[in-house]
């Protein structure tokens, strides 16, 4: 584990729990140190994360000395234990989010050996720490009153709990013991009115743990997933379910924002929003998992973006969850930042960019999705016309592309490839349900754009594709070109660019997004780690050139490198730490894809290894 510093524990040492419509970070010292509430992008509630001063935190810490301490999920849910061992005894405390939407935290200590005294501080910190509450405390409860400027930013808080409180300024303490197999629970919510609320007991603790367990292990066994490495995949799909909105089936990038890619530095940006990019990747991955349900739902979610396009039929890079479109960026001046790392952004500049690969990404997805559906509705297919000829229009254009950059555009080859994928899947779905479409002319454009791919992004000299229109940076963006079909991955254009990818990009199995250093591509000063997504791209390509056997070695390399839990940030540093925004819901798409094709691969060796020997095929899983 990485040293904590200056009252910041490493991003790795979390875990997240959710119900749908929010979720909360709890690191192994056992406090809730991050929590947007109502909803994925409201304004914290606890962030010393972000604040190790004035962010707001609740914990409940075991007085134990030289204790040893262990984080786990229930097998099969999201329902987080974290364990504290030490010579005089060992404690627990399960955490947990019922999946009613009501953002309702349920926290239960316990004594599992020994007598354990336990001390608790909540000092919640509402809109994004600007706001001490005032404090009020009535029998069995704690209420927490913050008055804003606006009427949006009145809100009440309360703790339920058996335990006797104290207030202190903005918040309440507790010290209590536990005798060995006792415990005591701690309800976190918010009220409408300050003395108000249900009434809750340790009946409703227990029946709330019941029926979240039943929740989650219910939908995990809707996986038809048999092939290797199941109880990561799983873990995966159980964190992609927690980034998923209920209410309008939109995911988030990641649970978090402003956790930073360099330490100190300045890549610290807003993942709470769902990207038009990552549409494809989740409805490959959910579709493989057997997840129909939360596939047609995003589908539905990206279907009713589609109705409010430009006039042009251009979209947004990225949306709000529930599909709003201003996320103009703004910087919180009051807060310290993770490890000093400032600014800390809210909303996101990028939403209004022009990146071009995102049609490639939206065409590709419903291209999944009418394959499932067998069909394809006429008014959205004339809406998606109108976006084919946007691309054909504009394709050639320079733009931001995939990493976003803020160094001004430059002719991308992802963007440039995946304006391809839009005009083929667009063609395919017009092939395959007889849809109205100017084929020869999407034909005309779909070819004229590979032929500028190999004339003007190869560089015969290095032997790879590269980043950008004369450039000779090397881009693992580039690593998509045979999961998206555009090139053969035995093609020997393409073997040669995972030669390049490998000399320039890799180390161990860790692969970073792109090796123009000398003449940053982004606009920003500052390095960054491996990219995490990356990496499993890059195996995945290995598993479909053929190269298994490495393939599998860098798989299983890489989760290696998950925090305890199975939770993977956006990027890790050279020594293994976890950076930015956590956990990446691109990262665990890209670790479920790669799970899926080498396991193909793998399953296609043993067939060809038993019929080679005469014996009967063995069966697909």
């Amino acid at each position: 584990m990485a040293q904590e510093q200056h009252g910041y524990p490493p991003i790795d040492e979390h875990g997240v729990i959710g119900d749908l419509k929010t979720v909360a970070l709890v690191n192994l010292d056992g406090a809730i140190d991050y929590m947007c509430h109502p909803n994925f992008d409201s304004p914290t509630v606890f962030a010393s994360l972000l604040d190790a001063k004035n962010g707001g935190a609740f914990s409940i810490t075991p007085q134990l000395s030289g204790l040893r301490r262990r984080q786990m999920y229930l097998p099969d849910t999201n329902i987080l234990i974290s364990r504290f061992l030490a010579p005089e005894g060992v404690a627990e405390i399960s955490d947990f989010m019922p999946v009613d939407r009501s953002g309702r935290v349920i926290r239960r200590a316990k004594a599992v050996q020994g007598d354990i005294r336990f001390s608790l501080s909540c000092t919640p910190r509402p809109h994004y720490g600007r706001s001490v509450p005032q404090v009020t405390i009535y029998h069995d409860c704690a209420y927490f009153e913050t008055h804003g400027e606006g009427d949006d930013e009145y809100a009440v808080f309360r703790i339920n709990t058996p335990v006797e409180l104290t207030e202190i300024q903005g918040g309440v303490t507790a010290e209590f013991t536990l005798k060995a197999g006792d415990t005591a629970f701690f309800i976190f919510e918010r009220v409408e009115v300050s003395g108000h609320g249900p009434e809750y007991d340790e009946n409703y603790v227990v029946q709330a743990f019941k029926d979240t367990s039943n929740f989650w292990r219910d939908w995990l066994a809707r996986s038809t997933y048999r092939g290797r490495w199941r109880e990561m995949v799983h873990r995966s799909a159980l964190v992609l379910k927690l980034l998923t909105s209920y209410e309008y089936g939109s995911i988030v990038a990641a649970a978090t924002f402003g956790l930073p890619e360099e330490l100190g530095g300045i890549r610290n940006w807003d993942y709470r929003y769902t990207w038009v990019r990552d549409a494809a990747f989740c409805l490959y991955a959910l579709l493989r998992l057997g997840f129909k349900d939360e596939a047609m739902d995003f589908f539905h979610w990206l279907h009713r973006r589609t109705a409010a396009c430009h006039q042009d039929g251009s979209m947004q890079v990225m949306y709000a969850i529930d599909g709003s479109n201003d996320l103009a960026e703004s910087s919180l001046e009051h807060m310290a930042g993770y490890q000093s790392s400032r600014p800390v952004r809210i909303g996101n500049g990028a939403y209004d960019q022009l990146q071009l690969d995102i049609y490639g990404d939206l065409l590709d997805a419903v291209y999944l999705a009418s394959k499932r559906n067998g069909s394809l509705h006429h008014a959205f297919w004339l809406r998606l016309v109108q976006t084919v000829e946007f691309v054909c229009e504009h394709w050639q254009e320079p733009d931001e592309g995939i990493w976003e950059v803020r160094g001004g555009r430059k002719e991308f080859l992802s963007s440039r490839f995946m304006c391809w994928v839009a005009v083929d899947r667009a063609m395919r779905m017009a092939a395959k349900f007889s849809l109205p479409a100017p084929l020869e002319r999407w034909r005309m454009v779909r070819d004229e754009i590979k032929r500028d791919v190999f004339a003007n992004f190869w560089d015969e000299d290095a032997g790879t594709f590269v980043q950008y229109k004369g450039s000779r940076a090397v881009d693992a963006s580039t690593l998509l070109m045979p999961l998206v079909k555009f090139i053969s991955p035995t093609d020997p254009y393409w073997l040669s660019t995972m030669r390049a990818i490998k000399k320039r990009l890799l180390s161990d199995c860790l692969v970073k997004r792109y090796d123009n250093a000398d003449a940053p591509v982004d606009g920003l000063t500052g390095s960054e780690g491996a990219f995490t997504t990356c990496s499993f791209w890059y195996v995945e390509c290995l598993a479909r050139s053929g190269d298994v056997k490495m393939a599998r070695l860098l798989f299983e390399k890489m989760l290696s490198y998950s925090n305890h839990l199975g939770l993977y940030s956006e990027e890790l540093s050279t020594s293994g730490e976890h950076l930015g925004n956590f956990p990446q819901a691109l990262t665990h798409l890209a670790l479920i894809s790669a799970a899926y094709a080498l396991n193909e691969s793998l399953e296609g060796e043993n067939i060809a290894e038993s019929t080679h020997r005469g014996e009967e095929p063995a069966a697909r899983t």
